[in-house]
């Protein structure tokens, strides 16, 4: 799972002993080398998705880690493109990852850009988003689990309010692994652990694989305000009965 130039065993560990903003800046230099980045499958399947209700003028992407969806919107928006994380580590290394791909895009004299929409980052809290009604279109790519189930109504809500009217809220939801599968095994276990950890360890550290279900994120979202639809990855192919292995989430706000 990890390559030799990943996170070490130790590392992971003082990450996993730390608050969860502490940790991700420990981990940021190294984050893109671990699973816990989002597969390219994924971010391209939600590129084409957007490509489709595209283009916007100004796009967000919540929680943007090191700014692989930052990426993915610069190739849809046509004026700016912020990423907001909470993470002063892991913005740093998304500054030093996409900025440089911004001005290789093309920057005239004086500072005029000829090659894509300007990328910003804000340092922020996403359950505190400071921003008002500026974005056509908003983003975010694994990092649901980090809030508590009872935490999302207000955190989809302080989305809305940063969308314009008619703005569109975008994210994958990957279908949940069978039943007695060593991945459902896996993120069982996962999740047993970090209670036992946050029960008894301070600062807690929140990560849960198996809270974000898609029925209870749909409701949640329309009780909102939110009018949703659901696009198949198609991607990344189909379950044994049919089903998608993946969706993605289009919420607009009316």
């Amino acid at each position: 799972m990890f390559t030799p130039q990943g996170p070490t065993l130790r590392e992971l560990t003082v990450q996993a002993l730390s608050s969860t903003e502490r940790g991700y800046d420990l981990l940021a230099p190294k984050f893109d080398l671990t699973p816990f980045r989002t597969p390219d499958s994924v971010l391209d399947g939600v590129a084409d998705t957007l490509g489709v209700l595209g283009p916007f003028r100004a796009g967000l992407d919540i929680c943007c880690g090191t700014g692989a969806g930052v990426d993915v919107l610069r190739e849809v928006c046509v004026e700016r493109v912020t990423g907001v994380d909470f993470s002063a580590g892991m913005l740093a290394t998304a500054r030093s990852s996409v900025l440089p791909k911004e001005l290789a895009a093309g920057a005239g004299s004086g500072g005029d850009r000829t090659g894509g929409p300007v990328v910003d980052f804000v340092r922020a809290d996403a359950r505190a988003l400071p921003f008002g009604a500026a974005f056509d279109v908003a983003v975010s790519f694994g990092a649901f689990g980090h809030f508590l189930p009872s935490e999302r109504p207000a955190l989809f809500t302080r989305v809305r309010e940063v969308l314009r009217p008619g703005g569109t809220f975008v994210f994958p939801v990957l279908a949940p692994p069978r039943v007695g599968s060593g991945l459902y095994w896996t993120l069982w276990g996962f999740d047993a652990v970090m209670r036992a950890r946050n029960a008894v360890w301070r600062p807690p550290f929140v990560m849960y694989y198996r809270t974000f279900r898609l029925a209870d994120v749909v409701d949640e979202l329309t009780r909102t305000g939110f009018e949703v639809d659901l696009v198949a990855l198609d991607g990344l192919g189909r379950l044994p009965d049919g089903s998608p292995r993946g969706r993605v989430v289009v919420a607009r706000r009316p």
